[in-house]
């Protein structure tokens, strides 16, 4: 069995090193654990000890993080996660191209950026092209950041106004037995529209916006008939659009606009024999000049570890 290679890094700026290293050694722990590697704290220096790759694959993401704190950007223990994976996956990854790719600052003063790979290709593919479909599982972040997005370019001016659409899967008899005239019989399937918004900017803020026709949520079924012109528009759940409503959707854009189109194509909840039109727009739209396909893995998930590895269950069962 061969020996554990080591290496040692020094820190000139110790405030620095003390955010890296973490509340009681917290990141250090972190970081060891997922690269399996021995990480030691003493005076201005780590110390690192495992198998080669793995000292140097650490020590390079030691190294970024560490430049990052020095920029001002707040390090946490989710971030020595991400980075960790950023790094492993791709050692030619840069994290401040990652990590400073930062879209728009909420309410409550929190920065929004990718923190992964693919993440920041969709964020790229939402600046460059009219249409991007952000396709994979739940937690992602495909929506949060296309809101996102849709907030930081009404706010620069770029865009008039936000329109968010969701189909509303029981549009039929069973929502007939909900109270309230049809927009309140499909508010609830808007409120994870509701949620994020009032995520990215203040409650009030939001409402005014909303009452001035700025921004704007509405059931798929709404879009007919209309052309959005410097809008950005997001479909949420697309994969519970009928290929018609696809369609419908698709077409409502009109000059100055961009259109994110977000869904899991596993997560289908039409009535048998009806064609998902996600899954029909990803077949029939590859390849054209303007549209991106973005497509996330559970390994992009940024929610509660155990949202990954519920998803890694589902998916072995399925398998």
């Amino acid at each position: 069995m061969a020996e554990p290679e080591q290496a040692q890094l020094s820190f000139e700026d110790s405030e620095a090193l003390r955010a890296l290293v973490g509340g009681q050694g917290g990141n250090l722990r972190l970081l060891a654990d997922a690269a399996g590697v021995s990480l030691n704290s003493r005076g201005n220096q780590i110390s690192i000890a495992g198998p080669g790759e793995q000292v140097d694959l650490a020590g390079r993401t030691l190294n970024e993080l560490y430049e990052l704190i020095r920029q001002g950007y707040p390090v946490y223990e989710m971030d020595v996660d991400f980075a960790w994976r950023i790094i492993s996956s791709d050692s030619h990854a840069s994290l401040k191209d990652v990590f400073l790719d930062q879209v728009y600052i909420t309410g409550k003063k929190r920065v929004i950026s990718p923190k992964t790979l693919t993440q920041k290709a969709y964020f790229e593919a939402m600046r460059r092209h009219d249409i991007v479909f952000g396709i994979g599982p739940a937690g992602t972040g495909k929506t949060y950041l296309a809101m996102a997005m849709a907030v930081d370019w009404l706010v620069k001016g770029r865009v008039d106004r936000i329109v968010l659409a969701r189909p509303a899967v029981e549009a039929g008899e069973k929502l007939g037995f909900l109270p309230g005239d049809l927009a309140e019989k499909v508010n609830p399937y808007l409120r994870p529209l509701y949620d994020a918004l009032h995520d990215m900017m203040d409650f009030d803020k939001a409402g005014r916006l909303m009452a001035k026709g700025v921004i704007e949520v509405a059931p798929l079924a709404f879009m007919r008939g209309r052309t959005l012109n410097a809008s950005f528009v997001i479909l949420d759940e697309a994969q519970n659009a009928t290929s018609e409503q696809m369609k419908m959707f698709l077409t409502r854009l009109g000059f100055d606009s961009r259109a994110v189109v977000t869904g899991d194509v596993t997560q289908v909840d039409l009535p048998g024999g009806t064609r998902s039109g996600l899954v029909e727009a990803r077949r029939l739209l590859q390849g054209i000049e303007g549209i991106a396909f973005i497509e996330f893995k559970e390994s992009d998930v940024v929610r509660h570890r155990l949202v990954r590895e519920i998803i890694k269950a589902y998916d072995r069962e399925g398998a």
